[in-house]
């Protein structure tokens, strides 16, 4: 027959349950301890690494691309002038907007994170492809013309044909710090007017006319081109026609006729005839000729 707990019986059953609960109290709060100091330590060698690759990424950041030895494996997959080519040339078809990491990786046939062995973004890529277009304003030692004239007139027909060939570069893009050929272009410059008995501002001044020309020549050539290629709207027309039939632009009308339409035509046809480049170039070469007395 079931008998009844006696009260005491009870309060021992309680007083044991109640003893597993505070030991089990007690072993979780201990799991939980360790636990915390597995996450501290955690923490702190997860924070250590993290410095360590900030004084990494710091050391690469302080240093130009031009002061780090290239990937050192030796058959490295790739090369700066190439990544720079495969970049100009997305430039040169798309336009410089077209131009990313990705973009250039997949050209090379080459996983995105491969390329940043090679360059650590998009600010040396630019650099990269700034410099490999001015390799090709260099003249071969053994080709530059002795006389300064001539020197020179290499020199900016040469970088004309550069910067027509590489519009992207025209389009006041930043991050094309000085290279390794840029450095060599200067040289050169310095080389074409080695033989004049100028001090160093006024070979500077010559340098500088001369890079400004055609610097300001190509950008307006490109300007031209686009406008060739875009058209004249026809509400610029009409505006242009309602003004001249004004009268108040005789000169303006003599040079255009009485046709704007056929006027812009012969406006676009003269700023891109051909040879104007060379003769603008020689004009001022002559006027340095003459006001420097050489």
């Amino acid at each position: 027959m079931y008998e009844m707990p006696s009260g005491s019986n009870k309060e021992a059953r309680r007083a044991r349950a109640q003893q597993r609960v505070e030991e089990q109290m007690e072993r979780a709060q201990e799991r939980l301890e360790r636990a915390r100091q597995q996450v501290e330590r955690g923490a702190d060698r997860a924070q250590e690494r993290l410095e360590r690759a900030q004084e990494a990424v710091d050391g690469i950041q302080q240093s130009l691309i031009w002061l780090r030895e290239e990937p050192s494996a030796r058959r490295p997959s790739h090369t700066r002038p190439e990544i720079a080519r495969a970049a100009i040339e997305i430039a040169d078809e798309e336009g410089f907007d077209a131009v990313s990491m990705r973009r250039v990786a997949q050209r090379l046939g080459a996983g995105t994170m491969t390329l940043y062995h090679y360059v650590r973004n998009k600010d040396e890529l630019i650099m990269l492809m700034v410099d490999e277009m001015m390799g090709e304003i260099l003249i071969p030692d053994d080709q530059l013309a002795e006389g300064w004239r001539q020197a020179l007139t290499q020199i900016a027909t040469r970088s004309r044909d550069a910067f027509i060939a590489h519009r992207w570069v025209l389009d006041g893009i930043e991050g094309g710090e000085i290279g390794p050929n840029a450095m060599r272009h200067f040289e050169q410059s310095l080389q074409a007017v080695a033989s004049l008995d100028l001090d160093q501002t006024l070979v500077f001044e010559v340098i500088g006319q001369v890079d400004d020309y055609v610097f300001g020549y190509a950008l307006r050539e490109l300007q031209e081109r686009q406008e060739n290629e875009r058209g004249w709207s026809p509400d610029v027309v009409a505006f242009l026609q309602r003004e001249l039939d004004t009268g108040e632009y005789p000169l303006i009308r003599q040079y255009l006729g009485e046709d704007a339409s056929a006027g812009i035509e012969r406006v676009l046809e003269l700023f891109s005839g051909k040879g104007r480049f060379e003769r603008g170039l020689k004009r001022l070469l002559d006027g340095i000729e003459a006001d420097l007395g050489l």
